[in-house]
Parts: C-alpha cells; sequence; structure tokens
C-alpha cells in the first residue's frame, strides 16, 4: 500500500509523503492534478490510488501541463496544482510559467527531485530546481522532509493568492515523497484579503472633480480577479465615463456589450497617448493596463493626462508615471465603499454625467457600425479576410460561451466583435510567449465544471502545444479548436513593415516566417490525437460550420484558412 502503513510510537498513523502531499491537496480543495510524470513522480501516482476524488490530468508535455492549469486557475478563481518532471521537465514548463507569472495566475507549482541521498554522485534528470524556477515563480523552495509538507504547501498555496498573485514553486525530492511521516497536516486557514483602500472620500472629490466627459476608465485584470465587473459598471455609469480594457490583457473583466464599454487600448505608446490625449484623468483599476510592445517615441500617457489608480498590489502605484493620488485594496470591495462617497459628489452634477455617458455610448455605436461595414467590405473577398472570420466565428460563438485567444492575426477584431453580457467570457495571452492558448482552453473547461470552451489559435502557435488536443479528447472536454491558418508569422510581417529602414519592409520579403514547403495537415494532427476536424476555405461556411462544431459532446477542430499579409 502507498498510502496508510501503520502507526509510530505515539500512535500517530504513518504514511508516505506522497500520501500526506494529496490529504493536504484535498483539504484545499484541489480536483485535479495537471501533470507529466516520470521516475521522480512515481510515489504521487501510485499514492493516487487511494484517493479517488483527486483527478490527474494527464498532458503529453510540460509546457502544456503548465497552461493547463493556468486556464484552470482562472476560470476556477482558485490556485492550480501541477506537478513536472525534473529539471528537464520544469525547463520545458518555463515558457508557459513565465506566461503565469506575468498574467498573475494562482498556481503551485511542483517537480519531482532526485533522491537527496544520491545527488552528490550527479544522477540523471538532476538539477537545481530551485534556481531554474526562481526567476518565473514569487518564491521556490525544496522540501527537506515529509513532516515540512503540510506547513510548505499551506504556504504555497496562500502566498499564490495574495497580491500580487502568481506561481510559486515546490521541488519534490523522491525519498521526501516516499519518507514515512506521522505529521498532522491540520486545517486549511481562512484568510480575508478584501482589504478597503483608505483615502475614498478624498478619491471621490477628486474624480468629481475632473469635467464630466474628461475621465477615462481603465479597466485592467485585477478587476476579474476580484470580480469587480459589476462595482466597475456602476463606477462608470455614476461619472459617465467610458471604459476601456488593458493594451494586452489577460482578460476583459468587462461586459462587452455594455454601453460604456468602449474596448481595450492599443499597443504602442504613441497610439496610446492619442487615445488618452482626449481626457483629462484617468481612473486606473489595477496595474501594468499599458503594456507595450514595440518601441515608440514619447510615453503612453500625455504629461496631461492625470493617473488615479486602485490596486491590491502596492508596487503597481505610482511605478511608471506620477500621482496626485492613488489608493491600495481589494477593487471590488473598495469600489463598492468608494460609490456611495462618489453619489455623493456628483449628485449636483448629475445630469451633465449622464448626458456624457449617452454621449459615450452614441459614439462606441457609430464606431461598431463602420467596423461592421468594414467587415462588409471584404465578406466576398476570393480568400477569408481576418476580419471576416473574426466576425463569424464571434456571431457563431455568441455571448455565453467562454473564448481563450491565442490567434494574433484575429485578436483586435475578435475584441472590437465582443457583444456579451457576461464580464468573464474573454481571456488571452497576456505573457506573449506562445503555445497558452490550446491548454489553457482545457483548463479553461475543466475549470467551468467541463462547460463549452472556444480555443482561437494561430497556426504558429497551434504547433506550440498540439498535445492539448489530445487531453482534450482522453478527457472527453467539449472544446473547440478554431485556428486561424494564414501559413506565416503574420504579426512579425507587420511589425516588420513598420520598420521603414528594414531590408524586408522595402523588398518585401521575410525570411523564417512563411510556415509552407510542406504545409501543416492540420486535419490529420486532428485525427491523430483523437478529435474530428474540418477545413474552411469560404467565410459562408464558417458560421454554420462552427455551430455544428459547437453541438457535438467532445472536441473538435475547426481550421479557417484566411489571407495572408
Amino acid at each position: 500500500m502507498s498510502g496508510i502503513t501503520g502507526v509510530d510510537a505515539a500512535g500517530g498513523r504513518l504514511r508516505r509523503g506522497a500520501a500526506v502531499l494529496l490529504e493536504v491537496l484535498r483539504s484545499e480543495g484541489v480536483d485535479y492534478i495537471f501533470g507529466n510524470p516520470g521516475t521522480t513522480e512515481l510515489p504521487l501516482i501510485d499514492a493516487l490510488l487511494e484517493v479517488r476524488d483527486v483527478h490527474y490530468v494527464l498532458g503529453l508535455q510540460e509546457a502544456s501541463v503548465v497552461a493547463m492549469a493556468d486556464g484552470y486557475a482562472q476560470a476556477a478563481r482558485k490556485p492550480g496544482f501541477l506537478n513536472l518532471h525534473t529539471a528537464g521537465g520544469l525547463g520545458h514548463g518555463l515558457g508557459n510559467l513565465l506566461n503565469a507569472s506575468v498574467s498573475q495566475t494562482p498556481l503551485v507549482v511542483t517537480a519531482g527531485q532526485q533522491d537527496s541521498r544520491h545527488t552528490i554522485s550527479d544522477p540523471l534528470l538532476f538539477g537545481d530546481l530551485v534556481q531554474i524556477a526562481r526567476p518565473a515563480v514569487k518564491w521556490a523552495q525544496e522540501v527537506a522532509h515529509a513532516d515540512q509538507l503540510p506547513v510548505l504547501l499551506r504556504r504555497a498555496f496562500h502566498d499564490s493568492t495574495a497580491a500580487p498573485s502568481g506561481p510559486v514553486f515546490l521541488s519534490l525530492p523522491m525519498d521526501v515523497m516516499e519518507e514515512l511521516s506521522a505529521v498532522d497536516i491540520g486545517a486549511p486557514s481562512q484568510i480575508n484579503r478584501q482589504a478597503v483602500a483608505g483615502g475614498l472620500p478624498e478619491l471621490a472629490r477628486a474624480l468629481a472633480g475632473i469635467a464630466p466627459g474628461r475621465l477615462a476608465i481603465i479597466a485592467g485584470d485585477e478587476v476579474y480577479g476580484s470580480d469587480a465587473a459589476a462595482e466597475v459598471a456602476a463606477v462608470a455609469e455614476c461619472l459617465g465615463a467610458p471604459v476601456y480594457g488593458s493594451s494586452w490583457p489577460s482578460r476583459i473583466p468587462f461586459a462587452t456589450a455594455h454601453p460604456l464599454w468602449c474596448g481595450n487600448l492599443p499597443t504602442q505608446a504613441t497610439a496610446i497617448a492619442e487615445k488618452l490625449g482626449a481626457y483629462d484623468a484617468i481612473f486606473a483599476l489595477g496595474g501594468k493596463s499599458l503594456i507595450t510592445i514595440l518601441y515608440t517615441e514619447g510615453p503612453a500617457l500625455p504629461p496631461s493626462c492625470a493617473v488615479y489608480q486602485m490596486s491590491s498590489d502596492v508596487r503597481d502605484l505610482g511605478r511608471t508615471f506620477w500621482t496626485p493620488l492613488s489608493v491600495v485594496g481589494d477593487i471590488r470591495a473598495s469600489l463598492q465603499a468608494l460609490l456611495p462617497e462618489l453619489q455623493g459628489q456628483t449628485q449636483a452634477n448629475a445630469q451633465a454625467y449622464h448626458a456624457a455617458g449617452q454621449q459615450v455610448a452614441a459614439e462606441r455605436q457609430a464606431h461598431r457600425a463602420q467596423a461592421r461595414a468594414d467587415v462588409l467590405v471584404h465578406q466576398s473577398d476570393a480568400v477569408i479576410h481576418p476580419s471576416v472570420a473574426a466576425w463569424e466565428v464571434v456571431r457563431a460563438i455568441g455571448p455565453d460561451i467562454a473564448i481563450v485567444d491565442e490567434a494574433i492575426a484575429t485578436s483586435s477584431d475578435v475584441r472590437l466583435f465582443l457583444e456579451s453580457a457576461w464580464s468573464a467570457q474573454y481571456s488571452f495571452l497576456r505573457g506573449g510567449a506562445l503555445g497558452w492558448g490550446m491548454p489553457a482552453a482545457v483548463g479553461a473547461s475543466l475549470g467551468l465544471g467541463r462547460e463549452r470552451v472556444v480555443s482561437l489559435v494561430g497556426d504558429g502557435a497551434a504547433l506550440y502545444s498540439p498535445q492539448a488536443l489530445w487531453t482534450a479528447a482522453h478527457e472527453k472536454l467539449p472544446v473547440t479548436f478554431v485556428v486561424m491558418n494564414n501559413q506565416e508569422y503574420n504579426v512579425l510581417k507587420n511589425f516588420m513593415r513598420q520598420q521603414k529602414d528594414y531590408i524586408s519592409a522595402r523588398e518585401g520579403t521575410y525570411p523564417a516566417m512563411d510556415i509552407v514547403n510542406p504545409s501543416i495537415d492540420y486535419q490529420a494532427l486532428a485525427r491523430s490525437m483523437g478529435v474530428p476536424s474540418t477545413r474552411l476555405t469560404r467565410a459562408a461556411d464558417i458560421a454554420p460550420a462552427l455551430e455544428a462544431a459547437l453541438a457535438t459532446d467532445g472536441p473538435s477542430l475547426v481550421e479557417i484558412v484566411i489571407a495572408a499579409s
């Protein structure tokens, strides 16, 4: 037996370290272990035979494993638990571990380590796991004895969710997992982190002192983590203020059907500054909402635009831009306390705020109508235009199915066309390292109780973690993978076109950016992993094919051939 093996001299229940670990996981409410096992994980795999209510989700590569846990944690709104295999497996997973760190996803990451009794002989698969993991996590530590497992595991769960949330790492030597222990695991601590910010009366006066129509709200990713979409909407309606999303978001944490939703900010500093130049101030909810990609001259925020901010992470306040007043606190709890103060400050000028809100809503409708008109121009193109593909896909998905997006060529259009009252519909690759989307969609389905999820993925990104197809089929999950195939690294070509002194931009030649000769057969790839698939080359076929795929019980893949540059 791998679990209970007897009692110690004091009458305590003896069991192996792996069994202790599983006891703690069960008490912390863990339903899934995402992993790919190797030799150092055998004690844990064996101990699972005696724990039927913790399900091991098998990923065929560690990069997929990490992203599955990430997608699960975001969808379930609680830490994901994963187990990797030694230094090599941790190395495989580092790209998506960095994604999780940037996205501030709460993860408890473990990896099996070689038996510590023979590490002095440099055994196969040995490496300094703590040092390898440390740059990508909040903290990293190796467990030295089985008796340490309850304290270190509970510490990991607590710290992964504390602001700023993110992954933490524990190295699990094989001998620790096999060591007998009578340790009492105790009970989970209950920690209320919904602290209300101080200075809210001053903040309300400052916000109300800005002329109606001259304040913009930025709903950052932290709004999703705090589940504060309704509170953000109430504040926006009180102020008649437009609500923008982050320039490079992890989530759209606001209802895209709301009349004050104005879409996500652009990704270049000059373009962000142009957009925010219409306002005297911004009220940023959460941090890191003005992420830029390529350098452009000048700051993202115009000097004339003041920054007011609310975040549970004190490190983000005043980090890049001067702020006359920012406050530290949980977004939801703090906005609930701020709203009465704000209503009192704005009551005398309520009509002006209402008129400002109506103006925002009218401009939003005009912008969406123009976007739809632009799509119609390309509706009959011989090869499907990316904006047409985005329109048809969003139309077929509707407002009630979760979307996990890693199709960069169409992501801006997809976000533009979303129209949902559900503030948790859309998630995106905030970390920027490809290979997250497909496995994240698998994890998201599990985090939503095995509900349907659509994974939008570019053809290049689909080749980083296609192993997610197998896990979706193995778990019989209703995940529909939509591959936007332009047979190129479209985003890179577009970036190069912006650099007028590049030879590639002048000659129209882009080395190492075309996925041809041979082309990838996504139908064969999907079928090899047990997933039915179809390939589309006509815009009129997109909605019917996707609707049919969404009606099936299990996973499916729809490839849409879209126009190249």
